[in-house]
């Protein structure tokens, strides 16, 4: 773990997500020399966020510089092991005829900041806003010029926070780590499948939990369905956390291979605590969801359901499977609905579970609506 010394790290996210809180509650874990440089806020302003955060590091120096060769100056000058420029929007150099944040003088900072990075071992932490479409402002070739890319996500509803990694040269991608804001700043969680299942109601149709994978990382999370019958002529397809298009192809499924009639019902799909899921293993409950709130059956509240679903209705293999049955049975699951294929190639599965081996969609109904 921890940051590679000479690694240049691009850290983004939507204005007010807690970047900065970040990245300076970080700051204050390194033991040698740092340099904060925020051409956003005064060298008071950071200094009253890092003491409202607790941070007192005499290894920590602010700086509210935003011309790029002075920026360079410092970093010879002062020797840091970290450094942090919040933002990278903000920077400019004289060399380059245009204002800070467009397209030339984020590309001349970043190439600059890269050679003293790479030249002098020192780690240098970009800040960098989102735009609307979800991408950091600038040319996307700053995302290919430096060693890693994280983004910080979150809802405004909700007080946790998503670190993500999109891009990592030295190890792996779309790892995951889950904060909570609190007036003290970012707190790690370190058992996220609690967060996430704390307010889960029991018993209750249209609801089906299963593992997801973030990384290495398995996480329980609950999928919510509602489905009723349609007001007005075209039914309506909502989604929360999860893709329209493969919610349609589901349904697609339900009515074609188990006469299930949805052409005329809304369906509405939840992934509780504002997570955004794109793993095929989530097939099977949100299937499962539908299928109990159209029925108006709950799936036992003790049963995870894992498993890709195939246009044919046939119920396909998932990656790591023993990651994500450990997890579960670490929650207190004690049963599991899974691809009869893969469950036979896995090695090491928890042995105090019951296990249901299935291969088709069919299967699974008789299973969780006996």
């Amino acid at each position: 773990g921890g940051m590679l010394p000479g690694s240049l790290i691009l850290l983004g996210g939507n204005p007010g997500i807690g970047k900065s809180t970040l990245a300076l509650q970080m700051l204050g874990k390194v033991k040698n020399p740092s340099l904060y440089i925020s051409a956003e806020e005064s060298e008071d302003q950071i200094a009253m966020r890092a003491k409202r955060l607790g941070i007192s590091s005499n290894e920590m120096q602010l700086s509210g510089e935003n011309h790029i060769e002075d920026i360079l100056e410092q970093i010879i000058l002062l020797k840091p092991e970290v450094v942090i420029i919040d933002s990278i929007q903000t920077v400019y150099s004289d060399s380059v005829d245009s204002l800070p944040g467009s397209v030339s003088q984020i590309r001349e900072s970043g190439q600059q900041l890269l050679q003293i990075c790479k030249e002098r071992g020192v780690t240098i932490i970009l800040i960098g806003h989102v735009t609307k479409e979800g991408i950091i402002a600038g040319p996307r070739m700053l995302e290919h010029m430096v060693d890693t890319v994280l983004y910080l996500e979150g809802d405004d509803r909700y007080d946790h926070r998503i670190l993500r990694s999109v891009k990592n040269r030295f190890g792996a991608t779309n790892e995951v780590g889950i904060f909570q804001m609190q007036s003290e700043g970012l707190i790690e969680v370190e058992n996220p499948s609690e967060l996430f299942l704390a307010e889960r109601s029991i018993n209750v149709a249209g609801s089906a939990i299963f593992p997801s994978l973030e990384g290495t990382r398995p996480i329980l999370v609950e999928v919510q369905a509602l489905v009723s019958n349609a007001s007005f002529g075209t039914p309506q397809r909502n989604v929360n956390g999860f893709d329209l298009r493969r919610l349609s192809m589901l349904l697609a499924v339900l009515e074609k291979r188990l006469k299930l009639p949805m052409g005329t019902r809304d369906t509405f799909i939840n992934l509780i605590g504002g997570l955004r899921i794109d793993d095929p293993a989530a097939d099977l409950a949100v299937i499962g969801a539908i299928a109990s709130s159209a029925l108006d059956k709950p799936i036992p509240q003790d049963m995870i359901l894992i498993g890709e679903v195939g246009l044919a209705g046939e119920v396909r293999s998932v990656s790591q499977l023993e990651k994500r049955l450990i997890e579960s049975q670490t929650l207190g699951f004690k049963s599991a609905v899974v691809p009869k294929f893969g469950f036979k190639k896995a090695s090491q599965t928890p042995e105090n579970m019951k296990y249901y081996q299935v291969d088709s969609v069919k299967k699974v109904f008789d299973i969780i609506f006996p």
